[in-house]
């Protein structure tokens, strides 16, 4: 495959809001020792993307400061000592950083093929909220059939993920969302109950069904002692955003008493081998279920490359269900 010298890629000009995201023209990054370059087709557009580009979410010293953390395309080259992928594979990949560009290099373990029957669309909407929810909920929270699964933000990426793959895998599924089309959305995908949040208590519900097993929260704030009353003994609260920010009250002893964890994860941070074991799981575990039809990305919207600011105030609106995506080719 022949490589131009240059790309089209999206840059943070300076910490802001969506006018911020800059067209600009730079090199083709190279693919070092263990990486793939990909020629990218769709990137997927995600709240941290955002944050970074309003300064809150720096990006890690080795990483691209152009943001995109997920990206599906063709392997356009593989650097030293990469084996399982040649050029010309379709696949999609979690990345460092650069995914609102044409190419972008990532370690070649973080990589995955396309499922069967999806289209690169979808398929670039895979590999941040797989990555996050199996990570998070059954990895570190140890989601089991049978137990009660309360996500925060239900139509969101994460959400939509979330349900799905908990609801297949054989749990209790309850979501929050902010309206009655989201609610229905949430249903629609496999939770048992959506709980309009602007309406009803989700403590409330929670409890009179026994508590939740496992609570997956990117809201932080108040949510996080609400969250506590709702789980049930031993439940588990993970972590993974604070929408409402990062400190709450709590009173520890209902929490002794009730054998509950308090854990959480951000997924750019950790080390290439943690996130290849994370996509070892993923393909033994979630990518069946996408060839088996129980899983599939909700989309919410499309962009082209050079209209990133819009979908960026698209994410921000909240008013998205599911993912939203930008077409670079």
């Amino acid at each position: 495959m022949t490589l131009p010298k240059t790309m089209r890629a999206i840059e943070i000009s300076k910490p802001g809001g969506p006018e911020v995201l800059t067209q600009v023209e730079v090199p083709v990054p190279a693919p070092g020792p263990g990486q793939i370059l990909i020629e990218v087709h769709w990137a997927g557009v995600n709240r941290p993307d955002a944050l970074q580009r309003a300064g809150a979410y720096a990006p890690p010293p080795s990483a691209s400061p152009l943001p995109g953390l997920e990206a599906s395309g063709r392997v356009a080259a593989l650097g030293p000592d990469v084996s399982g992928w040649t050029v010309g594979d379709e696949v999609c990949a979690l990345l460092p950083g650069g995914g609102y560009a044409e190419y972008v290099v990532t370690p070649a373990a973080h990589a995955l093929p396309i499922p069967k029957g999806m289209n690169l669309r979808e398929a670039a909407c895979l590999p941040e909220t797989c990555y996050t929810v199996w990570s998070n909920v059954f990895m570190r929270g140890r989601l089991r059939a049978g137990e009660a699964f309360l996500v925060h933000g239900g139509s969101s990426g994460i959400g939509t993920t979330a349900i799905q793959i908990a609801s297949a895998l054989g749990a209790r599924v309850f979501a929050t969302a902010g309206s009655a089309e989201k609610c229905a959305a949430c249903v629609d995908l496999g939770a048992e109950r959506a709980i309009n949040y602007r309406e009803e208590d989700f403590v409330d519900i929670l409890k009179a069904e026994g508590g939740a097993d496992v609570i997956l929260d990117m809201v932080g704030g108040d949510y996080i002692a609400r969250d506590l009353r709702a789980l049930a003994d031993d439940g588990r609260l993970v972590q993974i955003a604070f929408l409402q920010g990062p400190k709450a009250e709590i009173n520890f002893a209902p929490m002794m008493m009730k054998r509950q964890t308090i854990t959480g994860s951000t997924l750019r941070p950790q080390s290439d081998l943690a996130k290849a074991r994370i996509a070892e799981e993923l393909r033994a575990h979630v990518w069946p279920l996408i060839d088996g039809g129980r899983l599939a990305p909700v989309m919410d919207s499309e962009f082209p490359l050079d209209q990133a600011a819009e979908a960026h105030r698209r994410i921000e609106s909240s008013g998205h269900i599911g993912k939203i995506v930008l077409k670079v080719r």
